[in-house]
């Protein structure tokens, strides 16, 4: 049972004009009317309904998990790799996570951490390639790598390689000519929205995960959201009423450890448009720095001023209700991402231009050893370039750091350091994961984010089959790519590349210590 408590909670009033139109529209949710976000948003709502479905309908996989897993079991594969970007993989995270399973997450084209996975004995691993379109670059390439490798070490890739993707998409349609089992997601629900489908379920099953409770309690809950008061319709509107734009979330010492990622994405991407939104800040614990308007929610009991207990199948279909809400609220589109796209046609734009001209040679703004700085002003030092930076923030700093998420984890102190060096509030990504969640909310919501960037050089590269740029390459032009993006909307960016990943790294702390 869903429980909301808290300060935050006291201040929800059922009387409230949001509240009264979110109680008369809940049962036309949970009917999936698709004029409930306006005229311009209903032709894609059509197709984007079924996840309220989802708690019923994904018994139909069952079945076919459970056979998937037993064949796995009887060729010795335990080792679980899941290549998959955004929706595709934050959620089977958050399962593993919740259950205390290992799951191997690729949702990068860092070359080193690549390579750190591909050292993994290939004989016994089974590699999930997940991807909704079909067409996702980052995992398409990470598909190629992997058959290139198992091949290398004389193991057939239909032994080892599962897809699960759309009907009739093109790695569907790719996977099935050449033999490898596919298992498909319904078309009609949005990646981000895809906990409860076949992206989250598979990897969870082969994990040996009863994904039937997971279900079983999502159901549940799912048919309560529609009555009056319900546990979405409060949260929502305290989202909407009792916040400006940002919100921190804290999942440290809960029941679902890293759920707060998996809504990071799920509410950003969502509501991040046309130049509104929410978004959410995933902080370390419940005593690490936000400013005084940021509220914190919680998912343990009285540590946040919104507390929000459930398991992990409510809290799953409970935070797709309330975005789906959210949206309605701020009267944008919940299930479109323009500016993910956006990103996508740049980094695509600057891999053919590098076919031609090559990778640009561009002069740092200052540099040392360790790291060089791109900006657009001469810079002094790192300590004068930080200060030249935080002078932007207006509501946020994000920091988005391509680098090696598991050799390189200590960047991510920088998210808690500089929130206590500019009482700002802070959000830390790994590129180009973010890319795929937060990522449309720099560019779609409120204009009022200052943009760090975190580059590396690399110590080996990697080829992708079948390309003709490598991961370091198409990294590269990611980071590049969105920055042009960020920069062609006149938003503050700075760019920070690490010539030594480990010095360079605590040097960038230091500085923002001494802010």
């Amino acid at each position: 049972m869903i429980s909301i408590t808290g300060p935050l909670a006291a201040k929800f009033d059922p009387s409230s004009k949001v509240a009264k139109d979110l109680t008369a529209i809940a049962p036309l949710l949970a009917a999936k009317d698709s004029s409930l976000w306006g005229e311009t948003a209903q032709g894609e709502a059509a197709n984007r309904l079924n996840w309220i479905d989802l708690p019923v309908s994904s018994r139909e996989l069952l079945p076919q998990l459970d056979s998937i897993s037993a064949w796995a079991r009887s060729n010795k594969v335990t080792n679980v790799i899941l290549c998959g970007m955004g929706g595709s993989s934050l959620a089977p995270e958050v399962i593993a996570k919740t259950y205390q399973k290992n799951l191997t997450v690729l949702d990068t084209t860092d070359s080193e951490q690549i390579a750190q996975v591909l050292n993994a004995d290939l004989s016994s691993s089974i590699i999930v390639i997940g991807s909704k379109s079909g067409s996702t670059i980052e995992t398409a390439s990470q598909k190629s790598l992997f058959e290139s490798s198992l091949r290398a070490a004389n193991l057939e890739p239909k032994d080892h390689l599962i897809i699960v993707t759309d009907p009739n998409s093109p790695l569907d349609r790719s996977a099935r000519a050449s033999g490898y089992r596919v298992v498909n997601a319904d078309p009609m629900v949005g990646g981000r929205f895809s906990a409860l489908s076949a992206f989250g379920l598979l990897p969870a099953a082969l994990l040996g995960i009863d994904v039937s409770v997971l279900l079983d309690d999502a159901d549940r809950a799912n048919r309560t959201f529609s009555q009056q008061e319900s546990a979405a319709i409060k949260l929502a509107t305290i989202l909407f009423e009792q916040t400006i734009q940002n919100f921190a979330l804290i999942d440290s010492g809960s029941n679902v450890p890293g759920i707060s990622d998996w809504i990071e994405q799920l509410v950003a991407e969502s509501t991040g448009k046309d130049a509104k939104g929410r978004l959410p800040i995933v902080i370390e614990g419940a005593s690490a720095h936000v400013p005084a308007n940021t509220p914190k929610i919680s998912f343990s009991q009285d540590s946040g001023d919104l507390n929000v207990l459930g398991t992990l199948g409510e809290q799953f279909i409970l935070w797709e209700w309330v975005t789906a809400m959210l949206c309605r609220a701020l009267e944008v589109d919940p299930f479109n991402q323009p500016n993910v796209t956006e990103a996508k046609e740049r980094t695509s734009g600057l891999l053919n231009l590098w076919k031609i001209s090559g990778e640009p040679n561009t002069i740092p703004s200052f540099e040392n050893k360790n790291l060089q700085v791109f900006y657009t002003e001469d810079l002094t030092s790192l300590k004068h370039a930080l200060q030249v930076f935080t002078s932007h923030g207006d509501s946020y700093f994000a920091i988005m750091a391509y680098l090696n998420r598991i050799a390189d984890y200590d960047i991510s102190k920088t998210r808690e350091s500089l929130a206590i060096a500019t009482n700002q509030a802070v959000t830390f990504g790994w590129g180009p994961r973010f890319l795929h969640s937060t990522g449309q909310f720099h560019k779609g919501g409120q204009p009022n984010g200052a943009f760090l960037q975190i580059t590396a050089t690399h110590s080996h590269d990697l080829e992708i089959p079948g390309a003709d740029f490598t991961f370091h390459t198409l990294l590269m032009a990611q980071a590049l790519g969105d920055g042009q993006a960020l920069a062609s909307r006149g938003l503050p960016l700075m760019r920070v590349h690490l010539l030594n990943r480990s010095a360079g790294i605590a040097e960038l702390l230091e500085a923002i210590g001494e802010l």
